[in-house]
């Protein structure tokens, strides 16, 4: 990532209301990894019940998917937290749509199926790898990672982590090509609304003065979140 207008991480000890705040983030991140890739019982009995096109129902749920998706919103959140450009914000959520929107698709339509517990261990690493990433844990190991690629790579996974929960519904094959389009669709509707979010919160968060101060202790606490969800999908696949 060009670094060129991203601030050094402040050495400055963050304020104990700071801390409080992102370790409340980690007491509800366990609760939250359960819904995060979930199917509410309801949305799963429409799924199963339905047959034929459903456009509005499955863009609806798409977008209810990722606006309520902890792991995709905390690696959006590690994705922008030092880009200031609006151009580049642009490219980087561009190449996360493209990487999740073709798994998605490829895998529901196509079959290909992914251990859901093993796929979503590797999204909450990448929220972990953004959080290192922007603490300069990589230039301090003389790493050098091309961070678009990163990204697309990681939203490669994203995508089917998406996948394998749709793929865990009976769905009918009678308008699923049309469905699934229409619940990639809202999936990046969701991802719209939620960056939205991301970047009027960051917004403000620059503007108070405070953003470097709290900079190290929040991606601090992004590294942590991912680990916890690492943690929690590992502990359902060996005792799956």
């Amino acid at each position: 990532m060009d670094r060129s207008n991203a601030p050094r991480i402040s050495d400055r000890r963050p304020s104990l209301r700071a801390v409080a705040a992102w370790l409340g983030l980690l007491l509800v991140l366990p609760a939250g990894a359960a819904l995060a890739h979930g199917v509410a019982d309801r949305d799963g009995a429409f799924l199963a019940s339905n047959v034929g096109l459903a456009l509005g129902p499955y863009a609806y749920l798409g977008a209810k998917h990722m606006v309520t998706g902890y792991d995709h919103l905390l690696f959006l959140a590690g994705v922008i937290f030092f880009l200031y450009r609006m151009r580049d914000v642009v490219t980087y959520v561009t190449l996360f749509a493209l990487g999740h929107s073709l798994t998605l698709l490829v895998g529901v339509l196509g079959g290909i199926y992914a251990n859901p517990y093993l796929i979503d261990a590797v999204v909450g690493f990448s929220v972990v790898y953004k959080g290192f990433d922007n603490l300069g844990g990589l230039r301090a190991f003389g790493l050098r990672l091309n961070s678009r690629a990163a990204v697309l790579a990681f939203g490669l996974c994203h995508g089917f982590g998406l996948a394998t929960k749709l793929q865990s519904e009976t769905l009918s094959r009678e308008g699923l090509v049309g469905n699934i389009v229409a619940f990639n669709v809202g999936v990046e509707l969701g991802q719209l609304v939620g960056l939205t979010f991301l970047l009027l919160l960051f917004t403000a968060w620059r503007a108070s003065g405070r953003f470097r101060r709290h900079a190290y202790v929040a991606n601090t606490i992004l590294m942590s979140a991912g680990f916890v969800l690492v943690g929690y999908q590992l502990v359902g696949y060996f005792q799956s």
